[in-house]
């Protein structure tokens, strides 16, 4: 695929449906790279309780996926194929028709901007009106389009009992249980200290509560409809939790913040080893984790005006060393080799274990890891975005500081963790900073005559510093108009004005703090003083990255006698890959060279899979299967590796 051919990405032309002329719709052309922003409205059964939502996505994502990544509901028992024709939005102004969006809606519907969520694809900033959930659905959708059969762990079960007599002289215990005929629930101390007074105050009427095996509560009436969960993504940057309704499989409230544990480290190497010169640091880690799980769920339930003794089950999806840390367990021997985790399958434990204050018997779930660097939270991906089930070859890689690739052939899957280093996240970048408001997230550059340089800041602010998409985006459009040769090297100042005479006045050289001088390239500001620079060391640290992570996935390639080629789908992972160039990641080397529609931002599928843990049990044992299925790779004991990753640190080099 050339250069050209990305540029000229246009998801129109190759939309899943056909498309049919509607009035005042012109073609959308794209070129892949960018954000566009998506305002939604949801619409509440009750008058005065609409809620507003702003949601910012790679383009060419779907209306439906852009919903689900943010937390909004909206109907649909298909998982986005466009065939249960229940995902009904209203969008303003002019949008493509599809033959399902035809056979769905009234002239008059389309007319006024009505059509299947799943089927638009968000090319251009988008106003959407949500409807109000008009089904209680029996399944979910989440995922990368999955869906899930509801089969929750949490089960209620209202009985109406009769009161004992002399003549029926059986224990509380023994008659609530008799009238409970689909489960057999265990009970615990808690339950038998509350039922002789729960029992007699509802007057024999009341409501069961089970988790998985364990009979947790008994409540005063009818309660059924009051079942919630949360599904943490517990990463080491950011951490992110949704509370569930878990009758209905639908997301109540969605909140993220920064990891608490940030003062001890960005990564989870230096983190371990915060805790290997100064044991007290562990016990100090597993507070900050607490701290953080607890803030976050005291915010969802407030937003989704819960009761927090309503949530009966957390589960937890983070990689082996967050969930070491937040179960309090030594992480030294996971920092040094042979690498090995205390296990593999944590056992569930009281989320009040971990700081959670919910139900007093809340139930916590955590996934089980591959290895060491392959952990819960690429399990849950991979649960979510159904590796095991997809009989394509597919790619699957979690961009970040310690990055997880996982492939698949349709019946072989093999694992492997790349150290990529901190460039991504915007750490030993000259002006790198983490994706907040004034960070830099979108570069286009045009080199000649009346070009100049575009910018995507976040929060449309003046800019700051430069994030990771940022950095790439830079990197990919420098290689692209000839600033940047094939060796990650700026070019000279003759060839500058050659090969891009509106953007070579921006090659300037620079004090690099250490006695000499380094060139760089002016993003923003009239000076390397007041604006944000790249610097050449930024695109040394950058090539490491991307040779690393470009070294493990061909290395898996080869484990499986496979041609970057015949990759079919490459889904990028975590908050990172979600907002990651498709255009700019081919152009660096950074995926294979593949057509940019191969190449898919998953969203958050570590907190979609914890999601479906809650919702599924069938779905929790899938998870657990996987560590059967999954082969791990070693890349530090691979022969080959060290030459392979000096091929791919070119730019130049065609995966």
């Amino acid at each position: 695929m050339t250069d050209e051919s990305i540029a000229e990405f246009d998801p129109d032309a190759v939309r899943r449906e056909g498309l049919l002329a509607s009035p005042g719709a012109e073609p959308v052309t794209h070129d892949g790279t960018g954000r566009v922003e998506l305002s939604f409205t949801i619409h509440d059964k009750d008058p005065g309780k609409d809620t507003q939502r702003q949601a910012r996505v790679p383009p060419g994502v779907t209306v439906f996926d852009s919903a689900s990544w943010n937390g909004i509901a909206i109907d649909s028992t298909c998982g986005g194929h466009g065939t249960c024709h229940k995902c009904r939005v209203r969008i303003e102004g002019p949008t493509p028709i599809t033959r399902h969006d035809v056979r769905t809606f009234t002239r008059e519907q389309l007319d006024d901007g009505w059509r299947l969520a799943c089927l638009v694809n968000a090319t251009r900033d988008l106003v959407v009106e949500v409807p109000p959930l008009t089904t209680r659905p029996k399944a979910a959708t989440v995922g990368v389009g999955r869906q899930v059969i509801l089969r929750p762990a949490i089960q209620k079960r209202y009985v109406e009992l009769d009161e004992p007599t002399l003549e029926d002289q059986r224990p509380d215990l023994d008659r609530l249980l008799d009238a409970i005929d689909d489960l057999e629930p265990q009970p615990d101390l808690h339950v038998l200290r509350r039922l002789p007074g729960v029992l007699r105050a509802a007057d024999f009427k009341v409501t069961a509560v089970v988790v998985d095996e364990a009979l947790i509560d008994v409540e005063p009436g009818d309660t059924t409809g009051t079942q919630y969960a949360i599904a943490f993504d517990l990463g080491t940057t950011t951490v992110v939790a949704t509370l569930l309704d878990v009758t209905t499989g639908t997301p109540v409230a969605v909140a993220s913040m920064l990891n608490r544990q940030q003062p001890f480290g960005g990564d989870v190497i230096t983190r371990i080893s915060a805790t290997m010169i100064d044991p007290d640091t562990l016990g100090r880690l597993q507070q900050a984790a607490a701290d953080t799980l607890a803030e976050l769920a005291e915010q969802v339930c407030k937003e989704g005006e819960v009761e927090s003794a309503h949530v009966y089950e957390v589960a937890v999806a983070g990689n082996a060393t967050m969930t070491a840390l937040a179960l309090g367990i030594e992480p030294e021997p996971l920092g040094v080799a042979p690498f090995i985790m205390s296990t593999a399958a944590p056992p569930p434990v009281l989320a009040a274990e971990l700081g959670l204050a919910l139900h007093p018997r809340a139930r916590a779930m955590l996934f089980p890891a591959l290895g060491a660097y392959v952990g819960g939270d690429i399990v849950a991906g991979m649960l979510a975005s159904g590796m095991d089930r997809d009989k394509r070859t597919r790619l699957f890689i979690d961009v970040g500081t310690n990055c997880e690739i996982v492939l698949s052939d349709g019946d072989r899957i093999v694992s492997t963790a790349a150290p990529a280093g901190p460039a991504f996240e915007g750490g030993a970048i000259r002006c790198g900073m983490r994706a907040d408001d004034g960070a830099i997230e979108v570069v286009k550059l045009v080199g000649d005559e009346g070009g100049g340089v575009e910018l995507g800041v976040i929060g449309d602010v003046e800019p700051r510093g430069l994030c990771g998409s940022g950095l790439v985006d830079a990197v990919a459009e420098l290689v692209k108009v000839g600033l940047l040769d094939d060796s990650g090297r700026f070019v000279t100042d003759e060839v500058a004005r050659e090969v891009a005479p509106a953007l070579a006045d921006r090659l300037l050289m620079v004090d690099n703090g250490k006695g000499a001088e380094e060139r760089v390239f002016l993003l923003h500001g009239s000076s390397p003083d007041d604006g944000v620079v790249l610097s050449q060391r930024d695109v040394r640290e950058l090539q490491f990255a991307k040779a690393a992570i470009s070294t493990g996935w061909t290395l898996l390639l080869e484990q499986l006698g496979l041609e970057p080629r015949d990759v079919q789908q490459v889904l990028l992972a975590g908050s990172f890959g979600s907002y990651l160039s498709a255009a700019s990641a081919v152009r660096i080397g950074l995926v294979p060279r593949l057509p940019v529609l191969r190449i898919v931002a998953a969203g958050n599928v570590a907190g979609e899979g914890a999601k479906m843990a809650l919702l599924s049990v069938r779905e929790r044992a899938g998870a657990r299967a996987l560590l059967e299925e999954v082969t791990y790779v070693e890349l530090s004991d691979r022969p080959e590796f060290n030459d392979k990753f000096v091929e791919q640190l070119s730019f130049g080099h065609r995966g």
